[in-house]
Parts: C-alpha cells; sequence; structure tokens
C-alpha cells in the first residue's frame, strides 16, 4: 500500500514544466504593448461614442416620443379628466422633455413624466485618485435605468375618490445649483403652491439626496386610504456568463434596527417591518433606496426572468425586483428624507457611507465575514495599490500559505507519528481481532503511552477551513477584479477561455467552453491528495472492522473525485478563484517536501515516541470517562456472554 501511494516526483515535476510552458506560451502570444494600446484606444472611442450619444450638456432638456399627447385637446381632456385637481400642469409642462442630471461618476436623466429616473448610467469610479470609466463586458456603458426597465411613483387616492398614478403624470421642473451641489426639483402641482414633489440634489458621489414631500395637500389627498410608494426594477446583464452573474444578482435589505437580509434565487416574497434601506444588486452594481425614517413595513418581491432555453447572447434581463411601501401621512401631508444610489458593489465604496451597505457584498457570516473584511480585504487592497491584479492574487496566496504552514506542519507531523507506531497497531489487530472491544482499548492505551493523538491530523486541516471558505467568498465579490485581465485571462471576475465549443453545444454541468485554470487547479489538487492520502492511508492502515466502511478506498475514491468535481465546478466560476487555488495547492506541495525531507526525522519521531512510553501518563478527564465508558461496556459484554 505504502509504495502504491508513493508521491512520483517526476510526475509532479513534470506537470510543473507543462505549467510554466503552457503559461510562458500564453503570455508570449499576447499581444504587444503596441497592439494592445491600439486595442485599448479603439475600446475607449467606441465606449465614448456610446456614452456620449443622445448626450447634452447637464442643463440641456432632451426631447422624446411619449405615448401621451397633451397638445391634442381630446387627450388633453381626458388627462384633466383622470387626473381632477393633479391635471394642473396639463397643457403648461411638456410630458416629453426630460433632464439630464452628472457628475464625473453618475448620470441621471428624469423625466416630466412621472417625475421619475428613467436612466442611470454609471460612468465610471476613482481608482488611486484617477478616473476609470467603466463598461459592460462587450465594451457598452452601464446602465442600471433605461428602456423602461425600471420605474418608481406613488399611487394615492384624492378626495373625490380619484385613483392617481403618479408615474402617469406631468411633473414640472426647475434646475438650479448650489455650489458643487445640483439639484432637481420636479412638482405635481394642483395649484401654484399646492404640490407633490420629487427632489434630487447630487454631489461628487454615487449617492443622490432624494426628498418626497408635500404642501399643500392636506385637503386633496383621502388620508383614510394608504398612500403606496412603488418601485421596481430589472436588471441587466452585465457580464459574461449569465449564469454567474445571475447567482449574485439578489434583492436586500435592512430592518429592525440594523438587522439585514435578502430574498432567494427563486421568486419570493416578503413582507417586512421598520425598513431603512432596500437594495436591488446586479452582482457588480447595485441601486438602493435609503430613508432617515424607517418604513413602518414594506412589501419586497424577487422573480428570476432568466429564461433557460434562452441562449446567453440572446439574455438582456436577469431578475425583476419590486417594493411597495405604505407612506405615512403627518398632518395630511408626506415628508420623507431618503437617498438613492446608483453604482458600483465595491465594499470599500458602501462601507464608506456608514449605513450597513457593506452587507450586500456577499462576504460570508460569523468567522468566514470577520477574515475578509480584517484580514482578505485590506491585505488584498495593499497589494493591489502596487500589483497588478492577477500578480497581487498570486502574491497572496503565497502569504495566506505561508501563515498556514505551521498547520501543514503540526498535521504532516501528526500523519509522520501515526507512521511511526503502525507496526505497534498492526500488532494489537492481529492479537485481539476476534474482540474489537479489548482492540480498541489497547488502541487507546497505546495512543497515550506514546503521545500520538488521531485527530491531531484532523484539528489542523478544520482550522483552515474557514480561511478556504473565506475566500470562495471574496473572490466572486472582488469588484477590484472585475476586467483586470492576467496571463490568457481577460477577466479575473469571470471565466477564462481557451476554446469556445460550437454554438449550440454546451456540456452538462460544464458549460460552452473550456477554460485552463481549473484544469490547472484539479491537476495541482490531484498531485496534492495523491501526495497526503497516500501519507494518511499508509498511516492508518489497519483491518476494516464488521461494518465500518473501508477508510481507505474512500480516500482513494476522493483522490480522483475531488479534482473532477473542482474541474466542472469552477469551469464557469471567476477565473481569479481559480488561479488562487492553482497556486495555492502547487506552494501546498512544496512546503510539504521541505517538510518531509528537510524538516521531520522519523528516527527522531521514534525516539520521541519510546521516550514518552516511559513517562507516567496522567489521563485527563475525558480520558478517564472514556475509559471508564470502555470498561462498563467490556463488563456488560461480559456478562451477556455468561447468561
Amino acid at each position: 500500500m505504502e509504495e502504491e501511494n508513493k508521491f512520483d516526483y517526476k510526475q509532479f515535476i513534470g506537470f510543473a514544466l507543462i505549467a510554466l510552458i503552457a503559461v510562458y506560451w500564453f503570455n508570449t502570444t499576447k499581444p504587444t504593448e503596441e497592439e494592445a494600446a491600439a486595442d485599448a484606444e479603439a475600446q475607449k472611442a467606441k465606449t465614448e461614442q456610446v456614452a456620449t450619444q443622445n448626450a447634452d450638456a447637464t442643463k440641456a432638456a432632451i426631447v422624446k416620443e411619449s405615448t401621451l399627447d397633451l397638445s391634442d385637446s381630446t387627450q388633453l381632456a381626458n388627462y384633466k379628466n383622470a387626473s381632477g385637481a393633479f391635471g394642473y400642469n396639463a397643457g403648461k409642462v411638456s410630458m416629453d422633455k426630460i433632464t439630464t442630471l452628472e457628475n464625473d461618476l453618475l448620470s441621471l436623466k428624469i423625466s416630466n413624466k412621472g417625475g421619475q429616473i428613467v436612466e442611470a448610467r454609471v460612468k465610471g469610479q476613482l481608482v488611486k485618485g484617477e478616473f476609470q470609466p467603466l463598461v459592460t463586458y462587450d465594451s457598452l456603458p452601464v446602465y442600471l435605468v433605461k428602456d423602461g426597465n425600471a420605474s418608481f411613483g406613488l399611487n394615492l387616492m384624492t378626495t373625490d375618490n380619484r385613483l392617481i398614478d403618479t408615474k402617469e403624470r406631468a411633473f414640472e421642473p426647475t434646475y438650479s445649483e448650489n455650489g458643487d451641489s445640483k439639484v432637481l426639483s420636479m412638482k405635481l402641482k394642483v395649484a401654484a403652491d399646492k404640490y407633490l414633489e420629487y427632489r434630487y440634489e447630487i454631489k461628487d458621489d454615487y449617492m443622490v439626496d432624494f426628498t418626497v414631500r408635500s404642501q399643500g395637500l392636506s385637503g386633496v389627498i383621502n388620508t383614510s386610504q394608504p398612500v403606496n410608494m412603488e418601485w421596481k426594477l430589472k436588471s441587466f446583464r452585465h457580464a459574461k456568463s449569465v449564469t454567474y452573474e445571475n447567482r449574485y444578482t439578489d434583492l436586500h435589505y435592512e430592518y429592525d434596527d440594523g438587522k439585514d437580509s435578502y430574498l432567494g434565487q427563486a421568486a419570493d416574497e416578503e413582507k417586512i417591518n421598520d425598513v431603512t434601506w432596500l437594495g436591488y444588486k446586479q452582482h457588480f452594481f447595485t441601486s438602493i433606496l435609503l430613508t432617515d425614517n424607517a418604513f413602518k413595513t414594506a412589501t419586497v418581491t424577487s422573480n428570476n426572468i432568466v429564461d433557460s432555453e434562452m441562449p446567453e447572447k440572446d439574455v438582456k434581463f436577469l431578475k425583476e425586483f419590486g417594493a411597495t411601501v405604505p407612506l405615512e401621512l403627518k398632518g395630511g401631508e408626506l415628508n420623507y428624507t431618503m437617498d438613492l444610489y446608483h453604482g458600483p458593489t465595491d465594499y470599500d465604496t458602501l462601507s464608506s457611507y456608514d449605513r450597513n451597505l457593506d452587507e450586500i457584498v456577499p462576504l460570508g457570516w460569523g468567522i468566514f465575514g470577520w477574515i475578509n473584511r480584517f484580514f482578505l480585504i485590506p491585505l488584498f487592497g495593499l497589494l493591489g495599490s502596487f500589483l497588478p491584479a492577477g500578480i497581487a492574487i498570486v502574491v497572496m496566496t503565497i502569504l495566506v500559505r505561508l501563515l498556514l504552514s505551521p498547520i501543514t506542519y503540526k498535521s504532516y507531523l501528526s500523519q509522520a507519528k501515526m507512521k511511526v507506531i503502525r507496526p505497534e497497531i498492526n500488532e494489537i489487530n492481529e492479537k485481539y481481532k476476534d474482540d474489537a472491544m479489548k482492540k480498541q482499548q489497547e488502541t487507546m492505551k497505546l495512543y497515550g503511552k506514546a503521545g500520538v493523538s488521531p485527530m491531531a491530523g484532523c484539528i489542523p486541516a478544520l482550522m483552515q477551513i474557514p480561511v478556504f471558505y473565506a475566500l470562495f467568498m471574496f473572490f466572486p465579490s472582488a469588484f477590484e477584479l472585475r476586467q483586470k485581465s492576467f496571463l490568457w485571462a481577460e477577466d479575473l471576475s469571470s471565466y477564462d477561455t481557451i476554446y469556445k465549443f460550437p454554438e449550440g453545444f454546451s456540456i452538462p454541468l460544464y458549460g460552452d467552453h473550456i477554460s485552463l485554470f481549473p484544469i490547472l487547479a484539479s491537476i495541482a489538487i490531484f498531485f496534492y491528495m495523491r501526495m497526503t492520502t497516500g501519507q494518511q492511508m499508509s498511516s492508518m492502515q489497519q483491518p476494516t472492522q464488521e461494518g465500518m466502511p473501508d477508510m481507505s478506498k474512500m480516500m482513494k475514491y476522493m483522490m480522483y473525485f475531488s479534482p473532477l468535481m473542482m474541474l466542472f465546478f469552477f469551469n464557469n466560476y471567476a477565473s481569479g478563484l481559480s488561479l488562487y487555488y492553482f497556486v495555492s495547492n502547487l506552494i501546498t506541495i512544496g512546503i510539504m517536501l521541505v517538510i518531509k525531507n528537510y524538516i521531520i526525522d522519523n528516527d527522531k519521531i521514534h525516539a520521541q515516541i519510546e521516550e514518552n512510553k516511559k513517562k507516567p501518563k496522567k489521563q485527563n478527564r475525558f480520558q478517564k470517562k472514556m475509559q471508564e465508558m470502555m470498561e462498563q461496556a467490556e463488563a456488560q459484554k461480559k456478562a451477556n456472554g455468561k447468561k
């Protein structure tokens, strides 16, 4: 068994050489700096052309088509009749005009019809003090709201029993500037000094001050009926992989004085109380509505609208979100101070607002989230400040593995000790092969005398799980990896592709492409498991007890099953995550080879074990309890035998 599972250094060296050759080949076949610069310029020109198309100056109003023509006398009369008192603006305000509010980071277009945002474009972000434009996977501008995918409005009942939907009413715009702030007031009037107002104020930020208030409407609004605020949005697709992006697209909310939660991936609806913000997350971008005074109740819905039968290239929307919030009237008037956020789902950006918005970023619960917040995110931020993203991942991997190397050493040392006492365990197994209880007692006595614990090798491995899971949550959520290239991977936040299957062909659970990083990571984990599994089986080898599974066979199956599972699972995951696992396993193999060949001395371990046997051993409370239980079981067995 030991010879069969012996680690083959020649195979490992051969694999390492193949990996280096592959890396070298892909690196040398990359475009030259001149070609890359030309491509970047072409992409930038395309982005600017699309972004500026149909755009005007900040104060400009853009005329668009409308389904309602108030210049038509018949339509105007119908509008006034349906609007009642709220028809004051009819004929005075054009329904088909749009006002643009924008800064360097965000552009908003607000329509007179409904006074609502009809277009929200995230223009870019500041990185190390420099502006970087943001585009989608196909180099188009990042729109969160456009072409009617979102709506915002109030539904209210008037005292003359008219149901008013503000989304269909004409608001009067008033634009002004106050220092660095740009302000747009949208008023739905019932008289010159009586109105419902939406007030937008934008500064040099993704966050927009948003106020909903009324003046002089106490005699117009029926206070016995609820005033419902409705906010809906269909999330756009922004990434290459529909499945991957949709997995991280969901609705989040904060409620009950600081608690946060979210709706699941399937169709879901929930009624919540004391809501302080609602967030529609589209993986790397999010739209959030915040309120200073908590909404007493809200009903939120999420619905997956991706058609699994539709080809990925035709998918435009991922999920449909909705929220219905009853607003409270005070003295017959509305007065809500809120904020609107349209921007990146970036941990540092969201946490800077000190409103618990960073909970939208899925970093894991409990200890997993702490590891991400206080270790991995600061570490990667530091490395990324002076290194390219791919190199930063490699360096971070090295640092993490070195930090965990003492745990690796403890685990390997435990396995070495078990291997040294294996002949004595085999003797016990042979001597008491017909008495399982006695065999277990003698084995435990041997462990106690030798100072060896069979669990000592498992505990160090368990201690690494929180770090591994934290990393698993970190990479898909790291905005810093979005559209950052490394070697052949064009985007470390998405899968890398070295071969695309013909259109219409896809392997179930694998996908329509082949990614290289998962292949390399799977090969590396195979060699790692072959090395560790062989060591464990040689140290644990003993006859299988009746009714118990053969652990050696199970470990052998896992040695082949785990890499295969990883190959399929990670083919559609972020290439940055596969890069980490590839480098991590290579480094771990190297550390274990150093420990085995230069640090661990089997003769010294054997001598130490023999020395431990000579020392009197004092049992702790747990060991005493186990010994008593075994003795009681043995006595019971003998008593049953006599009967």
